[in-house]
This record gives structure tokens, sequence and C-alpha cells, in this order.
């Protein structure tokens, strides 16, 4: 019996050891990832609360203003090409959500649908929008779509690409960090053991055009997810995933908000079903489906994508001046 307990002892120990080997990846401080991930048109704004987002506020200041929000575990970064593209004629803010990027972990780890709606709220208030366009990607989506039942009357439309938060939106095959991120058991490893070929592996699963999951683009998201606290953060964020389908249901005035639905039909992530769902659910609803696209359209048809966002914004100025 001794011989099983100490030859049972000296596997876990050489498990444990060749885990640490496979991916220890201790936290990157603040200040290294702020040096390398922050540019001249980064600000750190205070929302109160304890609360600091990373926010970049760029484009004209008396142009339409159009909040971006970025999906899971991604970053403002994810929105760069649609900036390049529509910089010059909108204003463009976007942020890093609390648990990610350079924002950092949220004070009180609220990381329900109120708790996002609320930093949307605080950032527009902040910008000194009274009315404004939101739109988001995945996570992002979702947060935009509660930002419209909750706030229907600050919006001047909304953009969904590739949204999650539509009912019964199973996923056809979940990349390999979410599935371990909603592991429960698994979420103390996280918060050291983050192999960066886990990384690389669910950027290429989530995505059809591989041209996006460059090495320089795999690094980002690297490390950046091991921000101080954001590890940590995404274990609760997904604790309080169920969230999601108990929030308060769509009203009348939700419906009557003008959005556009972008989405690519090879998302793996986010069944195309629920771009017909959102399409259904907003009255006032324009959508665009793209062949041989996955989860990320503003990265993988930047150029399409960004015309199809421009064509749609400048209409509806031709519909609201007539």
């Amino acid at each position: 019996m001794r011989k099983f307990f100490k030859w049972t002892a000296i596997a876990l120990l050489v498990a444990v050891a060749a885990l640490f080997a496979w991916g220890y990846a201790p936290d990157i401080p603040a200040d290294e990832l702020r040096a390398k991930y922050a540019n001249a048109e980064s600000e750190f704004v205070d929302l109160g609360d304890g609360l600091t987002v990373h926010l970049r506020d760029e484009g004209p200041k008396d142009a339409p203003a159009l909040i971006l929000l970025h999906g899971s575990n991604a970053s403002l970064h994810t929105w760069q090409q649609w900036v390049d593209r529509l910089g010059k004629e909108y204003r463009i803010i976007r942020y890093d959500q609390p648990g990610h990027g350079l924002t950092g972990p949220h004070p009180k780890d609220d990381y329900s649908a109120a708790g996002f709606v609320d930093v949307v709220d605080r950032v527009a208030k902040n910008r000194g929008l009274s009315k404004f366009y939101l739109g988001g990607n995945s996570m992002g989506g979702w947060v935009t779509h509660e930002y419209a039942k909750a706030h229907p009357d600050k919006l001047q439309g909304i953009i969904l690409v590739d949204a999650s938060g539509a009912p019964n939106s199973q996923p056809k095959a979940l990349p390999i960090g979410f599935r371990i991120a909603r592991m429960s058991a698994l979420r103390p490893i996280m918060s050291v053991i983050t192999p960066r070929s886990v990384i690389e592996r669910s950027l290429k699963q989530s995505v059809s055009n591989q041209s996006v999951a460059t090495p320089a683009e795999i690094d980002e998201y690297w490390e950046l997810l091991r921000h101080p606290g954001n590890r940590e953060a995404t274990g609760k964020r997904f604790a309080q995933f169920s969230n999601r389908s108990s929030s308060k249901p769509v009203g009348e005035a939700t419906r009557e908000v003008p959005a556009l639905i972008l989405w690519g039909d090879e998302d793996k992530l986010i069944p195309v079903s629920s771009a017909e769902w959102f399409a259904s659910t907003y009255k006032n609803s324009s959508k665009q489906i793209y062949k041989g696209i996955g989860h990320l359209p503003m990265e993988e048809i930047a150029d399409k994508s960004a015309e199809d966002v421009r064509n749609w914004l400048k209409a509806r100025a031709t519909k609201t001046a007539g």
C-alpha cells in the first residue's frame, strides 16, 4: 500500500511538473502591457467606483458617434481596421471592457448584463453623448442588445456583429479556450497555466480567414489575457454566464431601434440562425450574411464590412434628415 501511495504521489508530481512546463504563464505587469499596447490615442478614464477603463476616442468630435464593444477575451484592438476605414467620417469610441485588455478586472467583479450595460452608459456620459450608435461583436453584441433593452431612447441605432445573446444559440464547435473557461474545476489553474498554443488554436477555430491569426495577433490575445486579474475575471464572467438568459424581455421601444446585423455564415461559435432571430426582433433591421467568413467579419473582411457600415450609417442619416 505504501508503494502504491508513493508511486501515485510521484506520478502526480510528474504530471503537475509537465503541466507547468507546458503552459506556465505568469501575469505580465500592467505597466509593461501599457507600454506595448497603449498608444497616443489611449486614455485611462476614471468612471467612478474604482473603475478605470482603457479607451480610445478617435475621429471628428462633431461627427456621428459610434461606440464599439469587443468580444470575450478580445480587446479594443479588434476594431482597428474599422477605425482605419471609418475614422475620418465618424467619431469612433472603443474601450477594453472590464476583465479585458488594459482595463483589467471590474473592482466589484460585476460581469452581469446590468454591469456591462452600466459601463456603456458611464462611458457615453463621460464622452458627453446623449444619442449615439452602439455596436458589438460576440459578447459585445450581447451587451449592445442588452443596452438597447435598457436604454432604447439613447440609441440612434445598433450594429450586431456575430452577436451572442439570442436564445438557443448553441455553438457548433466551441473553441478550446472557451471550453476550458467553462470548466469550474479548471478555473484556478487558468490563472497560472495559459499555453500560447491554446490561444492560437482558439483564434484559428474562430475565423475562416486564417490570415487574421497572425503571430502578433495571437501574442496580443495571449499577453492581454495575462494582465493582472484578467484570467480570474474570465472565470468569474463564465460563472455568471447564466445571467444572459435571465435578462428582461425585449420591449416595443427596443424593437423600434434601427439595427444592422452582420454575420459570417461559417461562424462556428455563434450560428448564423442567431442573425435571423435578431432580424426578427428588431423591426427596422438590415442583415448581411458573409459567405466563407467566420466569427470576426470586421477583421476577416475589413473592407466589405466597413463599407456596409458606412452605407448603413449614410442611409440612417438620410432618413433622419428626411
